[in-house]
C-alpha cells in the first residue's frame, strides 16, 4: 500500500511538472526543446498519410455501400464480433421484383419475357457486385484500416510518449538553469564591513546547498536527455516506416483497381448479352430516338468515340427469318427522316460506319429493331451508321 502511494504520488508530480512546463510553453515563458526538420517531415507526412487514408476508407465504404443504415449495422457487427449477415444486393432485389412481376402478369406475354430476360440479367449484375465488394474489402479496405487500428496507434503511443520525454527534458533544462542562478547569486562574497558573519556563514552554506541542487540538476538532465533521444530515435524508425506503408497501399490500389476493371467488364458482357436477347424477339418495342445528353465540352470527341461500345450492325439486329439487307440496299422510309447538326468530328470505325465533321448537316433515320443508340445517316451518297450522341437533331 505504501509502494503504492509513493507511486501514486511521483505519477502526480511527474504530471504537474509536465503540465507547468506546457503551459509556460504556451505562454512563451518557457523555452522549449525543437525537433529537426527532418523529424519535423516525417511526422507531417504521417499526419498527411493518416488523414487521406481515413477519407478514402471511409468514401471507399460509401462506394461499396450507399445505404449509411447498413454501414452503421456492419461496423456494430465487427465491433461485437459477430459475423455479418449477408445481404442481398439492389441487382439481386430487382431482379427478384422483375421475376414475381413477370409471373404475376402472364410470362408468356412479351412484357412478361422480357422481364424474365432482364431479371436473369440483372441476378447477374447483382452477383457479379457482391463479388467486387467482397475482393475490395478484402483486397483494399482490409489493409487501410489495419494500418489506422495497428500501425498508427503503435506511432501515436510513441508519439505521446515523446512529447512527454521532451517535457521532462525541457523541464529539467530549466530547472538546472534556475539553480545556476541561485547558486550564483549565494557565492558573491559578503563585504565584511557591512554584513555580520553570521550572515556571511549562511550564505556559505546556501552555496553549498545550490551547488548540491545544481549537480543533481545535471544528472537529471544528463537522464532526461538519454530518455529522449533513445525516445526520438524509436519514433524517427516507426515514422520512416511510412513509407513502406505507401508502397503497401499501392499495392493494394492496383488490385482495387483490377478488381473494379472486372467487375464492370462483367457488367458490360451481361448487358450486352442483355441486349442481344431483347433484339430477337419478334415485335420488341422500338423507342423513338431521341437525342442523348451529348458529352461535356472538356470530353475529347475523340476519346469518346475510342472509348463507346460500337453497335451490332444492322444487319445483325434484323428480326429473325428476315434475310440480312447490306446497308447500301436500305432504302430511307417514306417519313420520318430528320436532318441533324453534327456537334463533333467522328472517325468511323468500320465501313458499316459513316464519318463525320462537326456543325455539317445529314439526313437521319431509323430502322425496326435498331439499337436506339444509333441512327442512319445519309450525306449525298454515302450512307452508314452514326452515333446519337454526335447529334443535335433539328427537324
Amino acid at each position: 500500500m505504501d509502494f503504492n502511494m509513493k507511486k501514486l504520488a511521483s505519477d502526480a508530480g511527474i504530471f504537474f511538472t509536465r503540465a507547468v512546463q506546457f503551459t509556460e510553453e504556451k505562454f512563451g515563458q518557457a523555452e522549449k526543446t525543437e525537433l529537426d526538420a527532418n523529424f519535423e517531415n516525417l511526422l507531417a507526412r504521417a499526419d498527411s498519410t493518416k488523414n487521406w487514408t481515413e477519407k478514402i476508407l471511409r468514401q471507399t465504404e460509401v462506394l461499396l455501400q450507399p445505404n449509411p443504415s447498413a454501414r452503421v449495422e456492419e461496423f456494430l457487427y465487427e465491433k461485437l464480433d459477430r459475423k455479418v449477415p449477408s445481404r442481398v444486393t439492389n441487382g439481386e432485389l430487382l431482379a427478384q421484383y422483375m421475376a414475381e412481376a413477370a409471373s404475376e402478369l402472364g410470362p408468356t406475354t412479351p412484357y412478361g419475357k422480357t422481364l424474365i430476360k432482364v431479371a436473369e440479367a440483372e441476378k447477374r449484375l447483382g452477383a457479379a457486385e457482391r463479388d467486387f465488394i467482397h475482393m475490395a474489402s478484402i483486397n483494399f479496405l482490409t489493409p487501410l484500416r489495419n494500418f489506422l487500428e495497428g500501425d498508427w496507434k503503435t506511432i501515436s503511443k510513441e508519439r505521446r510518449l515523446l512529447q512527454n520525454r521532451r517535457l521532462d527534458l525541457d523541464a529539467c533544462k530549466a530547472r538546472l538553469k534556475k539553480a545556476k542562478a541561485a547558486e550564483a547569486k549565494a557565492t558573491t562574497v559578503p563585504d565584511f564591513q557591512e554584513t555580520r558573519p553570521r550572515n556571511y556563514i549562511l550564505s556559505a552554506s546556501a552555496s553549498a546547498l545550490w551547488n548540491d541542487e545544481v549537480d543533481k540538476a545535471e544528472q537529471e538532465l544528463r537522464v532526461a536527455q538519454t530518455e529522449f533521444d533513445r525516445q526520438a530515435e524509436v519514433t524517427r524508425l516507426l515514422l520512416e516506416g511510412i513509407s513502406s506503408t505507401h508502397v503497401n497501399h499501392l499495392r493494394c490500389l492496383h488490385e482495387f483497381v483490377e478488381s473494379q476493371t472486372t467487375y464492370y467488364a462483367q457488367c458490360y458482357r451481361h448487358m450486352l448479352d442483355l441486349q442481344k436477347q431483347l433484339g430477337r424477339f419478334p415485335g420488341t418495342f422500338v423507342g423513338t430516338t431521341e437525342p442523348a445528353s451529348p458529352p461535356l465540352s472538356s470530353t475529347s470527341p475523340t476519346t469518346t468515340a475510342a472509348t463507346m461500345p460500337v453497335g451490332p450492325s444492322v444487319a445483325g439486329l434484323a428480326p429473325p427469318g428476315e434475310a440480312a439487307l447490306r446497308l447500301e440496299e436500305v432504302a430511307p422510309p417514306a417519313s420520318g427522316t430528320r436532318k441533324a447538326r453534327v456537334l463533333y468530328d467522328y472517325e468511323a470505325a468500320d465501313s458499316s460506319e459513316l464519318a463525320l465533321l462537326a456543325d455539317e448537316l445529314i439526313t437521319v433515320y431509323s430502322l425496326p429493331g435498331m439499337d436506339p443508340d444509333w441512327l442512319i445517316g445519309e450525306r449525298g451518297n454515302k450512307k452508314g451508321k452514326v452515333p446519337v450522341t454526335y447529334l443535335e437533331l433539328l427537324s
